[in-house]
């Protein structure tokens, strides 16, 4: 089955538990991304101080950290999928 797959998909086969792991890592990634973004929410709502300005603006930027690993792990997790489906 496996000869019949690279063959019809014409390029090497990515086992499925790699792309398992990717998808889980992909999800886990989001998760965070989204927990980082209620976080800055949370801070965007509080008092009017100085310390709680410089809260938010490290919420942010612990945001965009966080969005950038879920866009690398989005990445990987694509390329998976094209590697097993269309073999590039």
């Amino acid at each position: 089955m496996r000869n019949l797959e690279f063959l019809l998909y014409g390029g090497m086969n990515v086992e499925e538990s790699e792309l398992d792991q990717r998808q889980a890592a992909y999800k886990t990634a989001v998760e965070a991304w989204i927990a980082a973004i209620r976080e800055e929410e949370a801070l965007a709502s509080g008092d009017h101080s100085v310390a709680e300005i410089d809260r938010w603006e490290r919420a942010h930027f612990d945001e965009e950290e966080q969005r950038n690993r879920a866009k690398a792990a989005k990445k990987e997790y694509e390329d998976a999928l094209r590697e097993k489906f269309f073999g590039f």
